[in-house]
């Protein structure tokens, strides 16, 4: 016998809303329900200030949909909603909120790491700055923001779902010396995050504000891909002290890379540098250097917007593995030629005061 759409709502309509009094599907906090062969999921967007009670809920609703005949699996995740704001103003030298953007408390500094598009090793380069950073002595923590492509759980080693003994603040996981909290410990590897705007700005600034990051040197931010909503609530919302944006060298990942430094000028958030990653490829069989991307892009456009070059990273395979296996190149292999590049980055960012 196969659930329904309709034995799902039934099951979470005999279930009390405590901010209502109601049954939990009329109040409003059930939102993205989906049902996809046997395996329920769905979103409970509720006030911070009611996550306790919540917690009995979410509780019950998974006791009640595992017992419903042809149901597999039942996924439940709690978000907090926000308060509806009016769009953020991207005019220069205008602040991005109504209060300013405010300090995370315990971080000395913010520095975001971002892509224009999608698939240029952003992600593995945060992951690899983070270990780098640690491994110079510094206090790192690193929040992944990009929601609907959470994957430095994967890459820096780390499962489990974080706890909160008090029902509102969260404690991160930590490997390699890195703190680290992503919406990826919190959902199974291969659901998806099916959020809009709102939801997804009420995530931002729990992991911001009800994390428990203690003190860093330093949280590195990974941006999802692009100019959207998760960029601009950083910037309203904390004070970034710095962007590092990452690029291949070829002409169509630049474009983009353009427009998300842009947005960031918008936003007054400083430009740190660049990275060209993906930047020369050599054979392992015989050493044959090739610009499969091409080269050097990403040097002529740093210095036509007067921002450092801060590496140009290989395209190598050991970067690939060891970010597929757990264990970043920067841990895995620290000496090594592939990891140098992360390290000379982390040291510059020491010497100059940005981490």
């Amino acid at each position: 016998m196969t659930a329904t759409r309709d034995d799902v709502l039934a099951a979470l309509a005999g279930i009390t809303d405590p901010a209502t009094g109601g049954p939990l599907t009329e109040s409003g906090a059930v939102k993205a329900l989906t049902l996809d062969a046997g395996a329920v999921r769905f979103v409970l967007e509720i006030a911070p200030s009611r996550a306790r009670d919540y917690e009995a809920v979410k509780a019950e609703a998974e006791a009640r949909l595992d017992a419903l005949d042809g149901v597999s699996r039942v996924s439940v995740v709690m978000t907090a909603h926000s308060t509806p704001e009016a769009p953020p103003d991207l005019k220069p030298g205008k602040p991005a909120g109504p209060k300013g953007p405010q300090k995370v408390p315990g971080v000395d500094r913010i520095v975001a790491i971002a892509s224009g598009k999608g698939g240029v090793g952003k992600s593995t380069l945060t992951a690899n700055l983070a270990c780098a950073l640690a491994a110079e002595g510094r206090r790192v923590g690193l929040m992944d923001a990009d929601v609907y492509g959470p994957s430095q759980p994967r890459m820096l080693g780390v499962s489990g779902r974080p706890a909160s003994p008090d029902g509102q603040t969260i404690l991160p996981l930590r490997n390699y010396g890195v703190t680290m909290m992503s919406i990826g410990l919190m959902t199974n590897e291969d659901q998806a995050v099916v959020w809009r705007g709102p939801m997804l700005m009420g995530a931002l600034q729990q992991m911001l504000n009800q994390v428990q990051w203690g003190a860093l040197d330093v949280l590195l931010v990974d941006l999802p891909p692009g100019t959207g909503d998760v960029q601009m609530t950083l910037a309203q919302k904390a004070q970034v002290d710095g962007a590092i944006v990452v690029s291949t060298p070829q002409d169509i990942a630049l474009l983009d890379a353009r427009k998300g430094i842009d947005m960031f000028k918008q936003l007054n958030v400083p430009i740190l540098g660049m990275v060209e990653n993906m930047s020369t490829h050599i054979c392992s069989n015989c050493g044959h250097e090739e610009h499969v991307f091409g080269h050097g892009g990403v040097a002529a456009e740093s210095a036509k917007l007067g921002v450092p070059l801060l590496a140009e990273v290989p395209l190598h395979m050991a970067i690939r593995t060891a970010s597929d296996g757990g264990a970043p190149i920067v841990v895995s292999d620290p000496e090594s030629a592939q990891a140098q590049a992360f390290r000379d980055i982390a040291r510059g960012m020491i010497d100059r005061g940005e981490a």
